[in-house]
């Protein structure tokens, strides 16, 4: 009777595991799910080979490994992919950006959008506002710019 109950807790509290990393996923909670759930299985339908032979500790090492190469593809395939949560001028470069305040030569007064964030920025030429730039150069908390081709205009100069 107590084998049944510790059993069905084990079980119990491998399937909450299993289904909190379906509800949350990327609390690795599948492997201890995965490991609880087949110990309370053996102990409640195979105490004996759980508790008194080689193949109960097996079975629950051999459930650790497949939870293990489960988990990492799936991990793989839930997460999300995004960008840094901080951002460097340096991992700016190549990015597109909106001129918001008008960029003068050689002064940091320029101001540009990109994404949600606004920077600093200069060029080698005026940029009016409203152009779409592209940031060539970053270093603290400035970007160098250019303006971005469209068809039909000429290349700018190089900065």
């Amino acid at each position: 009777m107590a084998l049944d109950a510790i059993g069905l807790t084990l079980v119990v509290v491998g399937v909450v595991l299993l289904a909190l990393e379906l509800v949350h996923p990327g609390a690795l909670l599948l492997i201890p799910g995965s490991i609880l759930f087949v110990a309370g299985f053996l102990y409640l339908f195979f105490p004996n080979a759980l508790l008194d032979s080689w193949v109960g500790p097996l079975a629950i090492v051999l459930s650790a490994f497949l939870a293990v190469a489960i988990e990492i593809p799936y991990y793989r395939w839930v997460a999300p992919t995004h960008r840094p949560m901080s951002t460097t001028s340096v991992g700016l470069v190549g990015e597109e950006a909106i001129v918001i305040v008008g960029i003068q030569p050689d002064n940091l007064r320029g101001k540009v959008r990109i994404h949600s964030e606004t920077w600093s920025a200069t060029s080698g030429i005026p940029i009016p506002v409203g152009t779409r730039v592209r940031v060539v150069h970053g270093q603290g908390v400035s970007l160098r710019v250019v303006p971005i081709e469209t068809a039909g205009s000429p290349a700018p100069p190089a900065p």
